[in-house]
């Protein structure tokens, strides 16, 4: 089991495998970059420098690549382990790609050098968030893009997510206090720009399985406890 560090509290072992299954690359991580390029739009942005926080064990960068085709990748992650793992998939998969070891609250590359930054499932694991988007915002360039995806409170605050994990319980919020603290930072976003996924591994009390068996309806947005927030959020060009 691991434990809390000062910045962020790590994947238990259970979750580490799990980071490297065909679930966690296909109903997890794919859907979400396929969520966030639509609420992107087209053209989706090109080139530039791509940086994924907490990065794991490099299960993005083929899926970051396919769909940003970056000139320079950069991972970030706070476990030695996962940045070794990183290093190997970016070599398996032939992706020129830099792997740092750091965490998100320190992030060890010059202000304004990042185009697009890559957050997914990240955050729920970070103790000073505040400190890390404070960070997000500086390395991002002015009209920068923040791809932003969360698992939110409803979801890291059932019996089974806190059975098998271990998350900073004082820091998770809901859907609505993650879009206040990116607004309050001065990421601009608009209604086009957020998506609410009801997606059936975010729902740890049931995982869907009343809708999935026909019993009943999911209820619709505005009903429910809302499990994620997908969240493609811009630098703004003037900014103070």
């Amino acid at each position: 089991m691991k434990y809390a560090s000062a910045t962020y509290v790590e994947e238990t072992r259970i979750g580490f495998v799990f980071l490297r299954t065909h679930t966690w690359q296909h109903h997890v991580l794919r859907v979400a970059i396929n969520d966030l390029k639509r609420l992107v739009g087209e053209p989706l942005p090109q080139g530039g420098t791509l940086l994924d926080v907490g990065c794991g064990q490099g299960r993005s960068f083929r899926l970051l690549r396919d769909a940003f085709a970056p000139q320079k990748l950069v991972g970030l992650d706070a476990d030695p382990h996962s940045v070794a793992l990183s290093r190997q998939e970016a070599e398996r998969e032939g992706i020129d790609a830099t792997v740092l070891l750091g965490d998100c609250a320190h992030i060890d590359l010059p202000d304004a050098s990042v185009d697009v930054l890559f957050c997914h499932q990240t955050f729920h694991h970070l103790v000073e968030q505040e400190r890390a988007l404070d960070e997000f915002w500086r390395v991002l360039k002015p009209g920068g893009l923040l791809l932003f995806a969360e698992s939110t409170k409803a979801y890291i605050d059932t019996w089974v997510i806190r059975w098998f994990f271990r998350h900073p319980m004082h820091v998770q919020k809901s859907a609505d206090e993650y879009l206040a603290m990116l607004r309050g930072r001065g990421f601009a976003f608009d209604h086009a720009n957020v998506s609410l996924p009801y997606l059936w591994w975010s729902r740890a009390k049931d995982f869907g399985l009343l809708e999935r068996w026909g019993i009943k309806a999911p209820p619709p947005p505005g009903k429910r406890e809302e499990t994620l927030v997908n969240v493609a959020a811009r630098k703004p060009l003037a900014h103070a």
